[in-house]
């Protein structure tokens, strides 16, 4: 399970941090282009027509975001840019498409759809810099959710259970941040350094997410974690697995989306 981490200036890192504003319009299209295809549910029909909707009323601004997005791309990257631009969406789609806070997105996806239907042209871009934060919302609840399971975990292993590992994660980056610069030739965008293991990696337990009451701008804060004191306790430095059946069945993952995984629905 990909945790992104918290920066020294307490934004988690992930896909949508440091945005540019093109990329804050184009990020929340991409998020409603997840929910249209993901969120398939009787109460969440209504994605699909304000999804073609949005496309529809918004497609100057939405063309205007694109060009912006690719020119701020290729300025920082100069032939490879497309490479990076490529690597970055698919994190987008990806990280939209995760499967254990898709009911929270979906609700969340809906009322944001919802809302771009009364939105004049001329006003996505300051719409849009209100309404991804309310997502990412969604995602921010999420992972530290999931940081208190891990801190409790650890707990009660250190006392009852038997010891557990840690493994390799790879991060979010956002290759149009000022701090951020991806070597030419790269299309692999962010990994956050791998932690060593006390045995082999075991199938992580998912956590219950609440859904997200964030509105406006979202606030990112990190959970404090004390280092574990001994080898029978968990390094809280990297996701924490349990020892689970592995003849038990698993969770389908999510579709992959990105660049080249087929239009939007039209």
């Amino acid at each position: 399970m990909v945790i992104p981490r918290v920066g020294f200036d307490g934004v988690r890192q992930t896909v949508n941090a440091n945005l540019t504003p093109a990329q804050m319009t184009w990020n929340l299209r991409s998020a409603l282009n997840v929910a249209a295809l993901n969120c398939l549910d009787p109460q969440h029909a209504a994605i699909l027509p304000n999804y073609k909707a949005l496309l529809d009323n918004h497609a100057s601004a939405l063309s205007a975001a694109n060009r912006a997005l690719a020119s701020e791309f290729r300025q920082k990257y100069g032939a490879t840019y497309r490479d990076v631009q490529d690597s970055y969406m698919t994190q987008v789609y990806n990280y939209f498409a995760l499967p254990p806070a898709q009911d929270a997105f979906c609700d969340v996806a809906l009322s944001v759809s919802t809302e771009l239907l009364a939105v004049e042209k001329g006003n996505l871009d300051s719409f849009s810099a209100i309404a991804l934060p309310r997502i990412e919302g969604v995602f921010e609840n999420f992972f530290r959710a999931y940081e208190q399971y891990r801190v409790d975990l650890a707990a009660w292993d250190s006392r009852y259970g038997p010891p557990v590992v840690t493994t390799t994660a790879t991060g979010y980056v956002n290759p149009l941040d000022p701090a951020v610069n991806i070597p030419a030739g790269t299309t692999t965008v962010g990994t956050m350094p791998a932690t060593q293991p006390i045995a082999g990696a075991q199938p992580v337990v998912s956590v219950p997410v609440a859904p997200s009451t964030a509105t406006g701008t979202v606030v990112n804060t990190g959970v404090q974690q004390s280092a574990a004191s001994s080898a029978g306790q968990a390094p809280v430095s990297g996701p924490i697995v349990r020892t689970v059946d592995p003849t038990a069945p698993q969770p389908e993952t999510g579709a992959a989306y990105g660049p080249t995984a087929g239009p939007d629905p039209q």
